[in-house]
């Protein structure tokens, strides 16, 4: 039997978004994924001794998830994604980050890191699919099997998620990492919707575990990643001016859907420090949520000096005033 090409994927950034997608398209070529633990101190502390001083966090961490995946796997699966729909772009801070990575590691393993650019020719995606499974398979029929396989993945994970389920705990039931999926059944106060990019709210470490903290004091949680994209969509259509960042079209429009709901009570927005299009969005979602004058807002921004007792002490004065508002 052949032995199966280990491919490593990072547990941060884009794995919040693909990782279904990417596993199945993996494994259906024959390979073994491999994800990087959890984020913890030592894998922060990498990430901060490898990266810029300018780098935000998120990328930090991804620098710190690639440290901890070499001598562990046989190739690093690092697609460099410019933009994933028409007309619209990742953060340009990540475009370059498999260059960034070989400039600063030395031993690196080999990186699968093809570049995806749908902004002029969407169309372009079953070319790209079979650029990435030509490195397992020359056999186009398997390839596009492993797509439709991939597609398939991705469409359930997202079902999970619209049931009600986070996306990291949906992530790791997928990856054998959990045996089963639940639902906080637990009496609720009132219902705040989370908002900011995935790979902020959901990686347990920089956020301070703001979920279950949020779940702890009374909080029915919701997230930009249980509304349908045609949701979202809609919404950011309604600003001024297009919405050229992908990801921050996601946070605003999400925004302006959960500000039209009457059983929203409170919305937090969780940003990166130092993150330009965070800084652009950010003052958006403040903007409308002032304008909205409905419900309590909350910013909050994260870098490797947040403290988990700064964290604690906001929360729970933000649940504190939703529940006198609530009460009076």
């Amino acid at each position: 039997m052949a032995v199966k090409l280990r491919v490593g994927i990072p547990r941060a950034l884009f794995y919040y978004y693909y990782f279904p997608w990417w596993k199945a398209f993996l494994e259906a070529l024959g390979a073994e994924v491999v994800v990087s633990p959890e984020t913890n101190k030592a894998v922060l502390n990498d990430g901060v001794k490898l990266a810029v001083d300018e780098a935000c966090l998120p990328v930090k961490v991804f620098y710190g998830h690639v440290l901890a995946l070499i001598g562990q796997v046989d190739v690093l699966f690092l697609p460099r994604l410019v933009s994933v729909e028409h007309k619209a772009y990742i953060c340009p801070k990540l475009m370059g980050l498999p260059d960034m990575l070989r400039a600063s590691i030395k031993d690196l393993p080999r990186i699968i890191d093809v570049t995806v650019d749908l902004s002029k020719k969407p169309e372009k995606l079953p070319e790209l699919v079979l650029e990435v499974g030509r490195f397992f398979t020359g056999k186009k029929k398997e390839i596009m099997a492993a797509w439709h396989e991939a597609t398939r993945a991705q469409e359930y994970a997202e079902g999970l998620i619209r049931q009600g389920h986070m996306v990291d705990n949906v992530w790791s039931f997928l990856a054998g990492e959990a045996e089963g999926l639940t639902v906080d059944t637990g009496a609720k106060r009132f219902k705040v919707a989370l908002v900011g990019h995935a790979y902020n709210l959901y990686d347990r470490y920089i956020s301070m575990n703001i979920i279950d903290r949020l779940s702890r004091l009374g909080a029915s949680v919701v997230t930009p990643d249980f509304l349908p994209d045609e949701v979202i969509n809609t919404e950011a259509a309604r600003l001024p001016k297009r919405m050229f960042w992908s990801l921050g079209k996601r946070i605003i429009g999400s925004t302006l859907h959960f500000l039209q709901q009457s059983d929203i009570n409170g919305l937090i927005h969780v940003a990166s420090f130092g993150c330009g299009p965070d800084s652009l969005v950010g003052d958006l979602v403040e903007r409308y949520s002032h304008r909205s004058g409905k419900i309590p807002f909350l910013y909050i921004t994260i870098d490797e000096q947040t403290g988990e007792a700064g964290i604690q002490t906001r929360i729970e004065a933000f649940t504190d005033m939703l529940a006198w508002k609530g009460a009076s």
